[in-house]
């Protein structure tokens, strides 16, 4: 079953997984953060996910976006927080 609370993959010093972060908060979205740079079992998991090591990653409901920025952000959120999508 997949977890109603998104995933954001995320490495160390990663200027867009900061920004992930942020516009996340922002949205007043809850999420996990796995940190991919010290925890070998998310990154196998991100890998598995999004078919690369590229981060930020977000996973929400298997609904994967991967190696992204803002600008691929905001829709895929607009998408995911419409009423429509619950």
């Amino acid at each position: 079953m997949k977890s109603p609370i998104p995933v954001l993959y995320t490495k160390a010093g990663c200027p867009w997984c900061s920004e992930a972060r942020q516009a996340l908060v922002g949205a007043h979205v809850t999420f996990t953060e796995k940190n991919v740079s010290v925890d070998t079992a998310a990154l196998a998991e991100m890998r598995r996910l999004s078919g690369q090591s590229k981060a930020p990653v977000l996973d929400w409901e298997g609904h994967v976006l991967a190696d992204f920025g803002a600008v691929e952000l905001k829709p895929f959120l607009a998408a995911r927080l419409s009423p429509a999508s619950r």
